[in-house]
């Protein structure tokens, strides 16, 4: 059975769509999708974020393909796994879920616990690009062990 895995962030153009691909590049033949979503709906069918683009395309990810969506209830039946990237997203998506809807929620950083972050900083706001794609690689690498 798949795995349908939901990475949330604030626009759905800088850190959610990077979790997405470069989840997405990591995971290879594993049984999973991935998709992508934002609290917020300002940049609904934006590709992300140019600078974002060319520091994940510089890793070899790209992300040219993918398109902002506003996350909504309908998601937690939708997918197996929502991970927020900092605890006012998390915050967001609680206040959202159905009632009786047991879909985990976390926060992404959980799988890199030793990176010492508790949320993926903004680069749209930081200007950490580089930054934010090590963080994001670091918690793909937990998240992708945590299902083997």
């Amino acid at each position: 059975m798949t795995l349908r895995i939901l990475f949330v962030c604030l626009g759905n153009i800088c850190r959610s769509p990077t979790a997405e691909g470069v989840t997405r590049d990591m995971a290879g033949t594993r049984d999973i999708t991935v998709d992508s979503a934002g609290t917020a709906g300002w940049h609904v069918g934006a590709p992300p974020y140019g600078e974002m683009q060319r520091a994940a395309g510089a890793r070899g990810c790209d992300l040219s393909n993918l398109r902002a969506r506003q996350f909504g209830p309908a998601d937690f039946e939708a997918f197996d796994l929502i991970l927020a990237m900092d605890d006012q997203n998390l915050s967001e998506i609680e206040s959202q879920r159905p009632v009786g809807n047991a879909t985990p929620v976390k926060l992404f950083t959980a799988y890199a616990p030793e990176r010492g972050m508790d949320h993926v900083p903004d680069p749209y706001y930081t200007r950490d690009f580089d930054g934010a794609l090590d963080l994001v690689e670091a918690c793909a690498t937990g998240l992708l062990k945590s299902i083997d």
